[in-house]
């Protein structure tokens, strides 16, 4: 027979639920959460978000978080190669929209944690 002890032992050493992340699971969703960190990045996903038809050129993007075009591209990258972000070429310009699910994807993991 167990003591009381035994088994509050017991159950505080329980191994954890099936549903935990695994630790490739973790690192994706960290790099993910790691492309969001960034203010400006934050501010570039809501001007696009926010945009009339969802979409936003490179070219409207700059003036609004006051930075070059160049590290405003810097910026898309992360957040593209993060998965939260399209790119579409069209001439001499780069249109970006939010990937399908992405940020619904995002806000999931967190619920899930």
């Amino acid at each position: 027979m167990s003591s009381p002890a035994t088994a509050v032992i017991a159950a505080c050493c329980s191994p954890t639920a099936e549903a935990a992340l695994q630790p490739q699971q973790a690192e994706h969703l960290a790099a993910s959460f790691k492309a969001l960190g960034d203010p400006t990045r934050l501010r570039l996903l809501s001007l696009i978000a926010s945009s009339e038809d969802g979409e936003a050129c490179i070219c409207d993007l700059t003036d609004p978080v006051g930075l070059s075009q160049g590290t405003v591209s810097h910026h898309m990258k992360i957040l593209s190669s993060a998965g939260f972000i399209t790119r579409e070429q069209r001439g001499k310009w780069a249109y970006y929209a939010i990937a399908d699910g992405a940020l619904e994807h995002a806000a999931s993991a967190l619920r899930t944690l």
